[in-house]
This record gives structure tokens, C-alpha cells and sequence, in this order.
């Protein structure tokens, strides 16, 4: 355990509350404080004066200084960021896997949020809510205009208090109020199945607390059933990440003991760090190995990695392990590039400041931050091609990103081509009929199409790769 006494707490890797973040948690004071430019500091002390006598009326004092230390923080990159009292608890709740609500996994359609899928033995599982049901009202709030955050503000709440949906059901055709009363939710990040006789397919949707336990006992359920895979899919598309240690067991369960998974480096000497696939680098308790139990072929089963644009941070670093070590075949679309650590402390119980310390490498010494994973094999998300992942944003689209450090970006003007073809195709596709639109598989269906290509490749089989998706964000080679 001799990283935990040089990095102590929780450490995470990826997006929550809507930020792709990497992050410790650290309790450990610095040792010593930087010099403080202490004209800069009157300069600013002149300034909080001046608002609070002559603003044109009273402003709050702990609200300005909050919002100063937000500006000093935000002003850095697009992770560093400074935790109230109710984005830390959020932010707490989003590792844990744990929140109070109804239990559903959500999207938007045409401004109405669309379930999912309900979560098993959830309020929402109990009440009937299906898979494709639209939710039009919760309460007496309409949805049409709603961020998406912002309806799921409005269904969790405290335990035991009721929320009510107005729910339309298209195959129906049928509009009606269902009544559930909120409780604790526990998320399954892990979901898995036999595809086929001799194939598995295991989904991971983040890096959590249970994500490891979840992991061993879908693993032991996959070969309860099917004692002779033949080749296993380990599916990271859309994973924005999660607990780092988590990362790492999850990577360990696939490699050989005691090599390196991933390595950080920033000025902070517990920054300089690296990570092996043994149990002390990310067991939770003294003596307990959560990966124990999972079956010795698992080591050694043909693995397909699928990721795409959504999948950042920790399921970056688990790709980026697999491959490095040639245990299996990346297949999919390049990652969003997170390769930043953010290292959390709280200021007091209920605030934090959450600040970029370090870079992720990977083993062979690639940095992920800005780049990401490229697949060994580049395939689209559908037959049509990559319609509209171009849109999607990725670390190096973001504000002031951090550099990956090994070299300079360069942009690609065709990818800007792309992506004005593709904001075209989708206004054309919004124009339709909902009936008409093109939506994609839902992952781990028959028509999943990448799904399909990692189940070829694992075969043996032709597999139909990319003709159009290129490398973004190369470096320049620097001469020496």
C-alpha cells in the first residue's frame, strides 16, 4: 500500500456532474506554502473594497470571495474547478454510484427526456416504466426546454418524498401520471451477456465504487454459462470515467501481474507516480483482493476493447494499458483525449477545490491529454459511417485543454470539413419525422454495429473498417 501513504484518499478518473475530470481526493496538507506576490494581493484586497462601498447596492461578501476563487480556478484549464457546498456533495455522490431518486437511465428526444432504461429493483423498475417511454412533465413542470441536468434536479430530491411523471408511451399511444416515491439508487456500471455460444460481451458505463465487485460477479456469471469463451468484447464506448484504482483492477484482471498500467508525472512529488496491475495499487482493504475470484482464463481469453469519442479517462487508461501490452484489439473510434489528474482537498466539510496536478502516460510512455487512444482498428458507428460523432467534443476542442507536453498540436482542417458536412446531415435528419430519423443501436443489440466488428475480429472474420475517420490532433515532430 506504499501509494496510498504518497497519494492518500480516493482517486478518480472521469466525467462527472457533466465535466470530464481525473481526480484524487487528498486530505494531506502541504507542507509549505509559495511565497504570495503580495502586490498582486493588495491589488485585489483594493478591489473587494471598492465593490462592497461602491457598487450600486450591497453585494455579499462570502459570495464575492467564493466568486473570485471560481474565476482564479476556472481560469486555468476546463477541470480545475472549486466545489460549493452542493457541487461537492453532487460531485461525492457521482463516485459513490449512490444518489436519491427514481432510478432511471436517461436521453433526450425532440426536448422530451426518453428513459433508457430503468434501473433493476429501482422506484421507476417497480412503477412499470419502460425502455422508450418519454417523459413530457415532472410535477406540474413541463420538460420541453429543459437541459437534461436540469430535469434530473428535479426527479431526485430527498428519500421518501414523491415525484410525479407524466409519461407518453408511443406504442401505445397513451399519455399518463405515474406517482414514485424517491429512494437511494444504486447504479450497476456493469452490464454483460452471452452474445453468441463461445462469446461475451461485457459493458462497463463507469468507473465507481462497486464497479470492481459488479465486474468479478458478471465475469463468474459469463463463464457460469458459458465455461468455454472463446473470445470476450470489453466494451468502454461512451465510459467517461471514474475511480482511478478501479481503473486499475480492471486492467489488472486482463494482464499479467505486476506491470505497469499507467504512470503520472507533475511537479508535486506524490505526482510522480506509477501505477502496476498488483492488489496494493488498488485493493480498497488490507488483505482483500476484489479480483480473487475472477476465473485464471480471463487472462488469456482473445479481447476486443471497443471505444469511441465518448470514452474518456479511466476507460482511456484501460485501453491504452491493453494495448500497450498487446493483450487485446482497440476497436472502435479515437478517444476524447482526458489525460489530466485532478487532485481534490477539501477547503472545509463542505467545499473542495479541485485542481490539475498531473498527466496520464500510458505504459510504453504516450500521454494521453488532447490525444487519446487511436483503435488498432478504426470502425464506424454504424454501416452509414460515423454520421455525427464528428460533432461531438473532444479534450482538445475544449478552452484552454493542457498540452499533451510531447510536442505541439496540429489541427486538421479537413476535420473541420467534416464536421460542417455532419452539422448539415443533422439538421437535414431533424427535419424528418421521429419514425424517419436515423437513431443509433442501442449497445449489446443484434445491430450494434461495432459490436458486430469485435465479434468478427474475434473470429476471425472480415471486419468492415473505417474508409473515412483520419488521426486528430497529431503532434509536430520537433527536430533536435
Amino acid at each position: 500500500m506504499s501509494h496510498k501513504l504518497k497519494i492518500a484518499g480516493w482517486i478518480t478518473a472521469g466525467a462527472l456532474a457533466g465535466a470530464l475530470t481525473t481526480v484524487s481526493l487528498q486530505t494531506v496538507a502541504r507542507g509549505s506554502l509559495a511565497p504570495l506576490p503580495l502586490e498582486e494581493l493588495q491589488q485585489l484586497a483594493a478591489v473587494f473594497s471598492m465593490i462592497k462601498t461602491d457598487y450600486v447596492e450591497p453585494v455579499d461578501e462570502k459570495k464575492l470571495i467564493t466568486d473570485a476563487i471560481s474565476g482564479m480556478v476556472s481560469s486555468l484549464d476546463p477541470h480545475s474547478q472549486y466545489f460549493d457546498k452542493k457541487s461537492f456533495k453532487e460531485f461525492r455522490e457521482g463516485t459513490s454510484g449512490r444518489f436519491v431518486g427514481v432510478g432511471i437511465e436517461i436521453s433526450q428526444e425532440d426536448g422530451l427526456v426518453k428513459v433508457v432504461s430503468p434501473i433493476e429493483g429501482s422506484p421507476a423498475f417497480r412503477a412499470g416504466l419502460k425502455s422508450g417511454d418519454l417523459i413530457t412533465k415532472i410535477d406540474d413542470t413541463a420538460v420541453k426546454g429543459l437541459s437534461l441536468a436540469e430535469a434530473v434536479k428535479r426527479m431526485r430530491g430527498e428519500p421518501s418524498t414523491k415525484v410525479m411523471l407524466t409519461i407518453y408511451r408511443k406504442d401505445e399511444n397513451r399519455t399518463f401520471p405515474v406517482t414514485i416515491t424517491r429512494e437511494e439508487i444504486k447504479t450497476q456500471s456493469v452490464k454483460g451477456k452471452v452474445m453468441e455460444p463461445g462469446y461475451g460481451w461485457i459493458r462497463l458505463s463507469q468507473f465507481q465504487e462497486r464497479t470492481v465487485e459488479d465486474f468479478v460477479r458478471k465475469v463468474d456469471e459469463l463463464y457460469k454459462q458459458e465455461p468455454n469463451l472463446k473470445g470476450m468484447v470489453l466494451d468502454l464506448r461512451n465510459d467517461p470515467g471514474g475511480l482511478l484504482d478501479a481503473a486499475v483492477a480492471i486492467s489488472a484482471a486482463f494482464l499479467p501481474e505486476n506491470v505497469t498500467v499507467v504512470s503520472t508525472n507533475g511537479q508535486l512529488p506524490e505526482s510522480k507516480f506509477v501505477y502496476k496491475a498488483a492488489p496494493e495499487f488498488y485493493q480498497r482493504r488490507a488483505g482483500a483482493d476484489p479480483l480473487r475470484r475472477v476465473p485464471a482464463q480471463l487472462k488469456s481469453v482473445p479481447l476486443v476493447v471497443l471505444v469511441n469519442e465518448g470514452s474518456a479517462s479511466a476507460s482511456e487508461i484501460v485501453a491504452g494499458a491493453l494495448q500497450d501490452h498487446h493483450r487485446g484489439t482497440v476497436l472502435g473510434s479515437q478517444t476524447f483525449g482526458k489525460g489530466s489528474v485532478q487532485t481534490v482537498r477539501p477547503l472545509g466539510p463542505d467545499t473542495g477545490l479541485k485542481l490539475t496536478t498531473a498527466r496520464y502516460y500510458t505504459p510504453s510512455g504516450r500521454s494521453i491529454q488532447a490525444k487519446g487512444i487511436v483503435p488498432d482498428v478504426m470502425v464506424d458507428e454504424s454501416e452509414e459511417g460515423n454520421i455525427f460523432s464528428v460533432l461531438r467534443t473532444r479534450e482538445a476542442d475544449l478552452d484552454k485543454h493542457l498540452l499533451s507536453g510531447q510536442g505541439a498540436e496540429l489541427k486538421d482542417p479537413a476535420r473541420e470539413k467534416a464536421r460542417e458536412d455532419a452539422r448539415k446531415r443533422a439538421e437535414e435528419e431533424a427535419k424528418k419525422g421521429p419514425n424517419e430519423r436515423k437513431t443509433p443501436a442501442e449497445f449489446g443489440s443484434d445491430k450494434d454495429f461495432q459490436l458486430v466488428q469485435a465479434l468478427n475480429q474475434l473470429k476471425g472474420r472480415p471486419v468492415i473498417v473505417s474508409k473515412t475517420q483520419v488521426v486528430e490532433n497529431k503532434e509536430e515532430k520537433k527536430e533536435n
